[in-house]
């Protein structure tokens, strides 16, 4: 719930700033109508660069490899208890 409170403030914050500035014109009025534009653009790009730098910094997380490797061979040994064939291994 406060993750969606930052966000609302946040939006409010940003819409009372767009108004701010078509009331006070001093950004033209045909620049500042396309600010909002500008704002989902830029927000858009800044969500794909924190997804590649996600995915660039991917961790490797040897521990829980291990335990789902545990979880396989325990699910394997479960499944062949019932009769289902679970390949070669």
């Amino acid at each position: 719930m406060k993750h969606v409170l930052k966000l609302f403030s946040l939006l409010v914050v940003i819409s009372a700033l767009w108004i701010g500035l078509l009331q006070a014109s001093i950004i033209p009025r045909s620049h500042s109508w396309l600010l909002p534009i500008y704002f989902i653009v830029s927000l858009g790009c800044y969500g794909l660069l924190m997804v590649g730098v996600g995915l660039m910094r991917f961790p490797t997380c040897p521990r829980e490899a291990l335990l789902l490797q545990k979880d396989i061979a325990e699910a394997k040994d479960f499944l062949k208890q019932k009769g289902v064939d679970v390949g070669s291994d």
